[in-house]
């Protein structure tokens, strides 16, 4: 349905039918709006734009992708752009302006209106990553001691410009946060009733300077629609709305799941990434995980003598390190989402590690019983495992209880580990996991060998 509607916009725009455009596109809402117009070639964009009364075409703007508004951008005379800037919500607007080019940015802002521009100027002296970045200042701010009718009378002069009007916050005449009312309440009290009846004193606030993965954490665990933001002495200077914490956590997401893959996490899509940049954001990793997996050669050439008397253990080497890399990258995966979301702490780490014990011996337990058992099955219709095929048979079983309990661990603890370190848990990947593994499980492997094979075929 979309595609079609889609299909006739871009027909309409080439039959340059501007008075049905017109028609078409002030009957969609700002949401339906944006997601048939971003499909359309850049000119095409800016024609609809153009053709959108100026406040709907902000609110357009704000629904359209990041790297959409860039291209916009710069495709629309700069008057325009200046126009849906002034309309945008500041957050919005602050988000797009932190990602163009510096001297971009620069020109836009001496374009704004001096309110606008002072709104914008003072988001981005936040730090970047901080809650202040995607705080809005466009919310309705009352005083305890007013009537609900006074209350009322306010909220219907400020509130359209308002982020949202599911709460109203109470502050002190300095302009400290009191607490928070819901607007339910509100519009159920009686005209003559104050504020100071209604305010729920405990209220959850965020701080400007907080990481903005504070936010999404808070929106997590509180279920709320919007959050108060102050400064560092409580006094209430904006608030962040559910649909700013679920982009940012849909953008942590994205670079966490790149990182875990073993890549550097990309500033655009895919497809419009240029290859130089994604040649160099994918060489680094793949060069460190080469140069880790030499490593595995130089392991085999130390148990060079071994594997010349017992050629037989050659073929279990790729069966052994995959399963040790496999267990590895599920307990990675596991640890880091559980730090991501919040289910568990750095000082949980012994607990973390007694439940991986745990599960690394059952697993092993498991995938060396298979092993095990296919070799008894080879061994009993031929005779490629020799006439030791037992001991093989059970070198094989207890290294892949070794080497998937050390898995387990080492996927477990170096996220953690790399968490008290001060870096990203993501970057240790699933590749990266399965080298470490892969060294160290040839060691392991070649070691029980020794131990069980002893006299036998070593």
């Amino acid at each position: 349905m979309a595609l079609a509607q889609t299909t006739d916009l871009e027909r309409v725009i080439q039959a340059r039918d501007f008075v049905a455009l017109h028609e078409m596109l002030k009957h969609w809402s700002p949401s339906t709006a944006a997601s048939l117009i971003e499909p359309l070639p850049v000119e095409q964009q800016v024609v609809a734009f153009r053709l959108l009364p100026r406040e709907l075409a902000a609110e357009v703007f704000e629904y359209i992708s990041l790297e959409a508004q860039q291209q916009l951008v710069k495709a629309m005379a700069t008057e325009e752009v200046v126009k849906m800037l002034n309309d945008m919500a500041p957050d919005d607007r602050t988000a797009l302006l932190d990602e163009l080019p510096a001297s971009v940015t620069q020109q836009l802002l001496n374009l704004l209106s001096p309110h606008e521009r002072s709104i914008a100027v003072s988001l981005l002296g936040y730090p970047e990553g901080s809650v202040g970045r995607i705080m809005t200042p466009d919310y309705v701010r009352v005083r305890p001691d007013w009537t609900i009718e006074h209350a009322l009378d306010h909220i219907r002069r400020y509130g359209q410009d308002s982020e949202t009007l599911s709460i109203v916050y109470v502050i002190s005449d300095d302009g400290h946060l009191i607490g928070e009312v819901p607007i339910r309440k509100i519009l159920l009290s009686s005209l003559s009733g104050h504020l100071a009846d209604l305010v729920h004193e405990r209220v959850v606030a965020l701080k400007a300077t907080d990481p903005q993965e504070a936010a999404v954490r808070l929106f997590q665990t509180e279920g709320r629609a919007a959050l108060p933001v102050t400064d560092s002495q409580g006094v209430l200077i904006g608030i962040v709305t559910l649909d700013d914490a679920l982009n940012l956590a849909e953008s942590q997401n994205t670079r966490t799941l790149q990182r875990f893959g073993g890549v550097e996490a990309l500033d655009e899509p895919y497809l419009q990434t240029p290859i130089v940049s994604m040649i160099r954001r994918r060489a680094g990793w793949l060069v460190v995980l080469f140069l880790g997996e030499m490593l595995t050669a130089t392991a085999m050439g130390f148990f060079e003598k071994q594997i010349e008397r017992a050629v037989v253990l050659a073929l279990f080497v790729p069966l052994i390190i995959s399963s040790g890399g496999n267990s590895g990258s599920q307990a990675a995966t596991l640890v880091i989402r559980a730090l991501a979301l919040g289910e568990v702490r750095l000082a949980q780490w012994w607990r973390v590690m007694s439940r991986e014990i745990g599960s690394g011996l059952a697993l092993g337990v498991i995938l060396g019983s298979i092993g095990f058992g296919r070799i008894a099955v080879w061994s009993a219709f031929s005779n490629i495992y020799g006439p030791h095929w037992p001991l093989v048979a059970l070198t094989v079983a207890l290294a892949l209880v070794g080497i998937v309990l050390w898995g387990t661990l080492a996927g477990s603890m170096l996220p953690m580990l790399l968490r008290r370190l001060g870096f990203d848990p993501a970057t240790s990947s699933a590749p990266f996991v399965a080298t470490l593994v892969d060294v160290t499980g040839l060691i392991i492997y070649f070691s029980v060998a020794i131990l069980v094979l002893r006299g036998t075929l070593l």
